[in-house]
């Protein structure tokens, strides 16, 4: 294998999962209408990514240029890759712990709000306690996982909840982000273990399309999305300052 067609390879598989991903308009358009309910009140939109990798798809949306200002990232320290990899896996295993990581971030404020719970895999015990304690707060849910990937998980694999059950079966709306199988994609002759993880790009994605999804409800119903501007061109510091005061003290990793 050439390094070009090494290359090829990789950008061919995340174009097909693109595609996959982007053929769901029915479900983005659900979740996005959930989530513009939420801002057309102006209410916050909850984002957890409840393990290690799956919380760069959490900050990809967090005052990012063109996104939307009201989302509300849930960034938990224990789960973060800076504390720790192998610790980060550890914790978001642990029983428990997603109730206390809600409970930290004072959630739900109150009934019916929205809660995106985005992770590849779709089966940790942290990522399957977020959406059940979720449901038992009375927050809607919208899971960002791969069915697929839950589904060819064997059940007696420790990572596992020990219900068994999968975050994409719990969620109120669940948009299948088409992870393949083992996240990595690139075959290299004489390597049992493919490269090229994937994971993070469908994560992000996603993201991106749910919240182009929520911005095209919003303007539907006649409403001017509060977006955040790149804070690196002329005019992005004095535009943003608008909804950081419009967010400040609400959202908790905004300053």
């Amino acid at each position: 294998m050439t390094l070009r067609s090494c290359f090829e390879s990789y950008r061919t598989v995340l174009g097909d999962v693109f595609e996959k991903i982007s053929s769901q308009e029915d479900v983005f358009g659900r979740a996005g209408s959930l989530l513009a309910d939420e801002a057309a009140r102006d209410g916050l939109i909850n984002v957890i990514g409840p393990g290690g990798h799956a919380t760069l798809a959490v900050e990809e949306v967090l005052w990012r240029a063109g996104g939307l200002a009201p989302v509300n990232a849930i960034l938990d320290a224990g789960t973060n890759l800076i504390h720790g990899a192998k610790r980060s896996c550890i914790m978001e295993r642990t029983p428990g712990y997603a109730k206390s990581v809600l409970d930290a971030y004072g959630l739900p404020s109150r009934e019916d709000e929205p809660l995106v719970i985005v992770n590849g895999y779709g089966i940790n015990v942290m990522c399957v306690e977020t959406v059940l304690e979720a449901k038992k707060r009375g927050m809607k849910t919208i899971a960002v996982t791969s069915r697929s990937f839950a589904e060819r998980t064997p059940p007696d694999h420790p990572a596992r909840h020990r219900s068994g059950k999968n975050l994409y079966e719990e969620a109120d709306v669940f948009i299948d982000c088409c992870l393949p199988y083992g996240d990595a994609v690139v075959e290299f002759e004489g390597m049992r273990q493919k490269a090229g993880a994937v994971t993070t790009f469908c994560l992000c994605f996603a993201m991106n399309l749910l919240m182009l999804s929520t911005i095209h409800s919003l303007l539907e119903r006649g409403i001017e999305p509060p977006l955040w501007m790149s804070a690196n061109i002329p005019g992005g510091d004095a535009q943003n300052r608008l909804n950081e005061e419009r967010y400040r003290g609400r959202i908790k990793h905004l300053f």
